[in-house]
């Protein structure tokens, strides 16, 4: 499948693999490999991936057929919202990964999505990430959308990329904040020591703009719960932002919000970072109307929630 993609001016500069990357809702690796593969033109010539993209520049991108799957169907249940010819919502929970990787090769939300739509998944992910626009670390619970077919890929990547998806994500973070709202605009690029860590990078070519909005829900002494909305989505960009500002999220052992004496008394509730997708809202690619979905917090995220209201 071909299109045509057109630089806007605030993208002008960029290393055509990352502008790519991010046009397409991609890995800057997947990127990589349609440049390299020369499924990338300019005025009909393959180019390389270092070139800076300018204002205005057209580039026709084709999607290569998707290879046979790797990842193999599982009969795994899926938490399913919505669901038509071209897209399924699905509500993800928490401890499960969304594509096979290096330690996790089977159980994941892609094994579960090859069982439940067969062949009907989109194949701009590759064979590793068939129908996957989006991801959410294994875990964060909520709300994910996945797409059946190319072309809606592409138009929901798209909508991710113009930040007209809207995602709004439940968490408890550590600390009590100052203000009732605010917004945290930092770049995040790969940690330039542990490279399985993303971190805050300012005035770096690897970073990428970042925008978290966050607001107050409730206020618990040492801890508070809040609401984040994304204006972009970077990997573990909520949990970097808000470690960044000196809040980082309760049970998260990677960013710093772990061993409080709250997560020693709730060992059993406790794992990995307090972090929910609650909603989603993006502009259906085939009906062009907006659609809003909406899950309720996890079990585990209400109880915390009341023992930290009951001081417990």
């Amino acid at each position: 499948m071909a299109q045509t993609l057109r630089v806007n001016e605030a993208d002008t500069g960029k290393r055509i693999d990352a502008w790519l990357a991010d046009a397409l809702s991609i890995t800057r690796s997947a990127a990589v490999k349609l440049i390299e593969s020369g499924n990338v033109l300019s005025n009909g010539k393959s180019v390389a991936k270092s070139l800076k993209v300018a204002s205005g520049q057209d580039f026709e991108v084709t999607i290569p057929e998707p290879e046979p799957s790797e990842a193999l169907p599982e009969n795994i249940p899926l938490d399913i919202i919505y669901e038509d010819r071209d897209l399924l919502v699905v509500n993800k929970p928490k401890g499960m990964v969304v594509h096979p990787a290096a330690g996790n090769p089977n159980g994941t939300l892609v094994n579960a999505l090859l069982y439940h739509c067969g062949d009907s998944l989109s194949g701009i992910g590759g064979v590793i990430r068939p129908g996957i626009v989006h991801r959410i670390d294994k875990d964060t619970s909520g709300l994910l959308v996945v797409a059946k077919n190319d072309e809606t890929h592409l138009a929901l990547s798209k909508q991710l990329k113009d930040h007209t998806v809207s995602r709004v994500y439940s968490a408890i973070a550590l600390g009590n904040f100052n203000q009732e709202s605010g917004t945290v605009d930092a770049p995040i690029g790969r940690h330039p020591i542990d490279r399985k860590k993303m971190a805050v990078l300012r005035n770096s070519d690897s970073a990428r703009e970042a925008i978290t909005h966050y607001e107050i829900i409730e206020r618990y002494g040492d801890f508070t719960y809040i609401k984040c909305v994304l204006e972009t989505g970077r990997t573990h960009q909520i949990r970097v932002h808000m470690s960044s500002i000196g809040h980082p999220l309760l049970g998260d052992e990677v960013y710093g919000g772990s061993n409080t004496k709250f997560e020693a008394r709730n060992r059993a509730i406790i794992t990995g970072q307090c972090l929910h997708a609650g909603e989603l809202s993006f502009i259906h690619p085939k009906t062009c109307e907006k659609v809003h979905f909406e899950c309720p917090l996890p079990d585990y995220f209400n109880k915390l929630i009341n023992k930290l209201r009951n001081g417990v």
